[in-house]
């Protein structure tokens, strides 16, 4: 009821603001057509749509440089060096990504309100999370030997050092795009990561020049060591200084620790969904259908990425303008379900090109997979616009629950379809997963979306 509610209330404050028919009736078509690609213009320049799109633009830069270092990194190198280079950076970036406690998306949530203890507070969170992502790679280092023998060139005392302070650099990369979303700097993002993968491939042909074996690694590291520089001396020098200045009697927000270690536990189970399905595939279904899964995969997730960039700017806005949420929540889900809705019809339609790409093989066995993991990041938009909403209302239960339900769903599924329907099996557990739980959501929507005067805690 309350949805209802905030739903009408929006419609009529954009009803109000719009041309009236009788007036749209005697525009000319070109006129009219200008007229409402103004509107949508307008509308996206309110914070809550500007930053979670310029959040999006930063993800899908990520995405596409990334590949493309990946693409010249097998041209100038042996395959040798490119598997072991990628084998140690993912497991570099796995470790970061534990250790970093999900402690970003703590910041997003609590950055935005923090005043004056904004500067303290990124600085806890760099800390601790680099300190626990040193501790997990000097673990990883230890089990070498046992779980990957390949990657022993790690076992050195140089290297050993080198990828132990690359992990914990990774954990402050991530950290810090957390800040700057919090501080409303969305735009600076986009300007880092362009930065990061661009410096990537210029030493990646700096090394190719010099035969370098450890030129992907030396190229990923140098990188990363420059964007953290730049952005910190941005973010404490500038960004955080004007932040604390808007509110400086701000109140250090309550239970954070808590919130933080429920919050962490919930991300590890999205987290296992995500990772932990393609060891499904490998151990069912074998190494090229594995390969065939990880570059469809690689394409569906997109849309995901929208929802999540989507739902970070809905926690800083809503922190920004207290009693808001339910419209704000309304809002994204609007505006992110038309966009995802012409991203799935166009990978719908494209999807057997798009793979074509990478050869005739991945057109062939992963197209439905990938259509399928399109239609999923529909439901996907509620699942995870309700797990940020209950992230603002500390409602900790729904957030690790959902995240929780969603793992046993996936993996269960997964597990269940990929012997019969093969890799499509994945596609279908996806979509009835998060089908499933968007049902739930859209039936017991009073449990989890608040009141329109309700204000975060």
């Amino acid at each position: 009821m309350y949805a209802i509610r905030a739903l009408r209330a929006t419609d009529s404050a954009e009803t109000a603001t719009a041309p009236s028919p009788d007036r749209a009736a005697g525009r000319p078509p070109v006129a009219a057509l200008r007229a409402g690609l103004a509107a949508v213009v307008s509308r996206s320049r309110e914070p809550l749509l500007r930053n979670g799109h310029l959040l999006a633009i930063s993800s899908l830069i990520t995405a596409g440089l990334g590949s493309v270092f990946w693409v010249c990194a097998t041209r100038w190198y042996s395959d040798e060096v490119v598997g072991l280079s990628y084998s140690a950076l993912s497991a570099g970036t796995l470790l970061a990504s534990i250790g970093q406690l999900n402690l970003s998306d703590f910041l997003v949530r609590f950055v935005p309100s923090a005043g004056r203890h904004t500067r303290k507070l990124v600085l806890a969170c760099y800390l601790v999370g680099a300190a626990c992502s040193v501790l997990a790679a000097v673990a990883f280092l230890l089990l070498v030997p046992r779980i990957a023998p390949d990657l022993d060139f790690l076992l050195t005392p140089v290297s050993g050092v080198c990828f132990v302070a690359a992990t914990a650099g990774y954990t402050i990369f991530v950290l810090q795009d957390g800040a700057l979303t919090g501080v409303r700097r969305a735009g600076w993002l986009v300007a880092e990561n362009m930065l990061f993968a661009s410096l990537k491939i210029t030493l990646l042909a700096v090394g190719a020049a010099l035969t370098l074996w450890t030129g992907i690694l030396i190229s990923w590291a140098g990188a990363l060591l420059v964007a953290i520089l730049l952005t910190n001396f941005f973010l404490l020098r500038h960004a955080v200084p004007r932040h604390e200045k808007t509110a400086p009697e701000a109140v250090r927000p309550p239970r954070m620790v808590g919130y933080a270690a429920a919050d962490y536990v919930g991300s590890m189970f999205r987290m296992a969904a995500y990772t932990l399905v393609p060891l499904l595939v490998l151990n069912t279904l074998g190494a090229k259908q594995s390969a065939y899964f990880s570059l469809a995969w690689m394409v569906g997730y997109v849309p995901y990425l929208l929802a999540s960039n989507m739902g970070s700017s809905l926690i800083v806005e809503a922190a920004h303008s207290p009693g808001q949420l339910a419209e704000q929540a309304f809002k994204v889900l609007r505006h992110s379900a038309l966009l995802m809705l012409l991203g799935a019809i166009t990978i719908i339609v494209i999807a057997p090109k798009l793979l074509s790409f990478f050869g005739a093989e991945y057109a062939a066995e992963g197209t439905m997979l990938l259509r399928l993991l399109a239609v999923s990041a529909l439901p996907n938009l509620l699942v995870s616009v309700a797990v940020d909403v209950a992230r603002m209302r500390r409602q900790l239960r729904m957030v690790v629950g959902l995240q929780l339900a969603l793992c046993v769903l996936v993996l269960g599924l997964s597990a269940v379809l990929l012997p019969v329907l093969g890799l499509s099996g994945a596609g279908v557990a996806w979509l009835a997963a998060q089908s499933l739980l968007a049902l739930y959501l859209l039936i017991w929507r009073s449990r989890w979306l608040p009141r329109s005067s309700e204000k975060p805690s």
